[in-house]
């Protein structure tokens, strides 16, 4: 958008009462508050191209802790003995 650097500026307090009157003449506007689509109509009809999932399953092999691992009291996450900040506490160095 082109600038005309010549035209007079407004001040702050003529750019808030013009900004102020839109608002009044927008508060008149019987469709101003209505929302023009449904969120959950878009989210249902929105695909990814060429990525039919829907017949595709999750297939993930969960291992059990191991014996050099250990979880952490604070964020429950597994690591390995090597990120222990605090042995009694059980506290990973990423939680100090």
């Amino acid at each position: 958008m082109a600038t005309d650097y010549d035209a007079p500026r407004k001040t702050d307090e003529e750019q808030g009462e013009e900004s102020i009157e839109e608002l009044k003449a927008r508060r008149h506007d019987k469709n101003s508050g209505k929302v023009d689509e449904d969120e959950t109509e878009a989210a249902e009809s929105f695909e990814l191209p060429g990525a039919d999932l829907s017949h595709e399953e999750l297939a993930v092999e969960v291992k059990p802790r191991q014996d050099d691992e250990f979880t952490c009291m604070s964020c429950f996450l597994v690591h390995h003995r090597s990120q222990l900040a605090d042995e009694k506490k059980l506290i990973c160095k990423d939680c100090i």
